[in-house]
């Protein structure tokens, strides 16, 4: 009897120390991380390539007990793609069952100083799931951008620069659908109301606001004065005679100083020969450039000029005499610093 007791006692003893282990395996820390640590699990990634992932991100504090809790609830069966954040003192159980149920964290998608379309989808694949050129194959899309009522030209006046956040996995289409719901907010009545006071469609004032950021890319403080400018010139009827516009229209974005051969490019784009704004921005102008072309200086010059002290500041002038003048100041400075392109 004596000896029954013992092996009952024994048998309890075994089965109460490997409880308390496989309760550990469960429910016990299996995380050692110093910081919040991100695993990016790709949709064509099985099972095996995610344990590959934890281990040479060297998450895992032991490797077997978490392949056993995860046979355990079936994770290798239901592998779901995203963007994990793994934070230190997880257990094998918190950790398949954040992995299992798809629970990600969105990441921050950021972006401005956009020339084009191309360069949004390579700036969006560098952040989410999908290469540039399926962000791309969406983003000239003639029949998606014309749902949404726009055209090629315009089509990148729709995307707000600003920062989001967006899951990882998320689709070219999930992601212009979100960018279209966006710019709806953003146009709000008192934006689409100055919109209409100015007479121009939403893409019109982005247009204008793409030309005045070009003008001057270091002192926003002259945004307004510049917007004011162009819209006098576009009541008067006279060109707008922009020279980012000009470098847009001839593509090299290296040029520093607009000479006349440039001027003669065939394109609508070269507003030295064509009246109005061009067909749809030269760029993805900053939410405070829109701004300052809705809440535009009232003002009567329809001339300006870099300063010959290269200050990055403009003379504004409401005679073309006065303009010459500065002109000529500022091209002396650009001879003598031997900048001729």
């Amino acid at each position: 009897m004596k000896k029954i007791l013992l092996v009952i006692l024994v048998l309890g003893l075994i089965g109460a120390y490997y409880a308390y282990d496989k309760y550990e395996d469960i429910y016990g820390k299996n995380v050692t991380v110093e910081e919040d640590t991100s695993i990016y699990i790709h949709p064509e990634d099985d099972y095996t390539a995610v344990e590959r992932k934890l281990i040479e991100q060297g998450i895992l504090d032991d490797v077997d007990s978490f392949i056993w809790v995860a046979e355990r609830k079936s994770y290798p069966q239901l592998v779901k793609a995203g963007h994990y954040v793994i934070r230190d003192g997880m257990s094998n159980n918190d950790l398949v069952d954040m992995l299992r149920a798809g629970n990600q964290v969105p990441v921050r998608v950021s972006f401005n100083n956009v020339r084009n379309l191309p360069q949004l989808a390579g700036r969006l694949s560098e952040v989410l799931e999908p290469d540039s050129m399926e962000f791309l194959r969406f983003l000239t899309d003639e029949g998606l951008i014309s749902a949404y009522g726009f055209r090629q030209e315009t089509f990148i006046s729709m995307f707000i620069p600003n920062t989001y956040e967006v899951y990882w996995t998320e689709t070219p289409d999930g992601f212009i659908k979100r960018m279209a719901s966006e710019f709806k907010a953003f146009w709000n009545e008192d934006r689409m109301r100055k919109a209409d006071a100015l007479g121009l469609t939403q893409s019109e004032v982005v247009t204008l606001a793409s030309i005045v950021q070009a003008e001057q890319s270091i002192r926003p403080q002259e945004w307004p004065t510049i917007a004011g400018l162009y819209l006098n010139r576009i009541r008067r009827d006279m060109k707008l005679e922009s020279d980012p516009t000009l470098i847009y229209a001839v593509g090299d974005f290296s040029i520093r100083r607009v000479l006349n051969k440039h001027k003669r490019v065939d394109s609508p784009y070269n507003t030295y020969k064509h009246k109005g704004l061009p067909p749809g921005p030269i760029r993805m102008p900053d939410i405070g450039a829109v701004d300052a072309v809705l809440n535009s200086e009232d003002h009567a010059y329809i001339f300006m000029c870099a300063k010959a002290d290269l200050s990055g500041y403009h003379h504004f002038s409401e005679t073309l005499r006065e303009h010459n003048r500065y002109a000529r100041e500022y091209r002396r400075t650009m001879n003598a610093n031997q900048i001729y392109r």
